[in-house]
């Protein structure tokens, strides 16, 4: 009995504070609600209002007496000229300025790339240059061998450029000159430099390598006019056989050659 009587209290007590709510809406309120975040700033809006000839208490004593001017100047964060409209608008030229600063950055790190790319020594052996044409005409300095040097001589005349040093001599430049090449090859500088770098060193080889092509024949002429020398002390040459003809047929085929 005692349960029932206090549930019955207590929904009766539920309903009473039930009946005694209302909703209020408080346009003053409301209003500067509105205003304060992004919505217009409305002058008929101020609540409480002037009323009939400004007569109204209340408006006097929200406004009138404290705040007068309050609704001359639009506070809104996000008016024209709000506070956050100025953030978001120094937020976007501030973005801009590091966008255009990127692109001046990537412009220098590119330009800087391609310089490096063609001043470098260590992306020289990709020019097309030196692939198509140096690098061959330089391949018997950059890999000498002095065995495949004196493959083509006769022994007589190898033993010779060796006791009288024209081989070690040949192989020292050569060596002094593949330094070089390998300096100018490695060496940091521009493109246009390095190739006139390869110009002058080629013409370098090609004057060295005449001198030697001239002392090898002249150390293998040598030789033979040493051994016809030798086989006419010898009294061992043979005389070929001449006849008055001989000189006539040698007559007609020149004639004939010149005809």
């Amino acid at each position: 009995m005692k349960k029932t009587i206090v549930l019955a209290g207590f929904g009766l007590l539920c309903c009473f504070r039930l009946l005694g709510q209302s909703v209020v809406n408080d346009e003053a309120l409301r209003y500067q609600e509105q205003r304060m975040v992004y919505q217009q700033w409305d002058q008929n809006k101020f609540k409480p209002s002037p009323g009939f000839l400004s007569l109204n208490p209340y408006y006097w004593l929200v406004w009138g007496f404290f705040h007068p001017d309050y609704h001359k100047t639009d506070l809104r964060p996000l008016s024209p000229n709000g506070p956050q409209t100025q953030r978001l608008a120094f937020v976007a030229a501030m973005s801009n300025t590091d966008n255009h600063y990127k692109l001046q950055s990537d412009t220098v790190k590119t330009t800087a790339l391609s310089q490096v790319a063609a001043t470098s020594g260590l992306v020289s052996d990709l020019d097309p240059l030196w692939l198509l044409y140096y690098k061959n005409q330089f391949d018997p300095v950059l890999n000498f061998n002095p065995v495949k040097l004196s493959a083509g001589l006769s022994p007589q005349a190898n033993s010779k450029l060796v006791s009288e040093g024209t081989l070690s001599w040949y192989g020292n430049e050569l060596n002094m000159l593949k330094q070089r090449i390998q300096a100018a090859h490695t060496a940091d500088m521009d493109r246009g430099s390095r190739i006139l770098a390869y110009y002058r060193l080629l013409n370098e080889y090609r004057k060295l390598a005449g001198v030697w092509s001239v002392r090898t024949s002249s150390a293998q002429s040598t030789l033979d006019l040493a051994a016809q020398q030798q086989t006419l002390k010898s009294n061992n040459a043979s005389v070929p056989d001449w006849t008055p003809q001989t000189d006539i047929s040698i007559a007609k085929k020149i004639l004939q050659k010149i005809q």
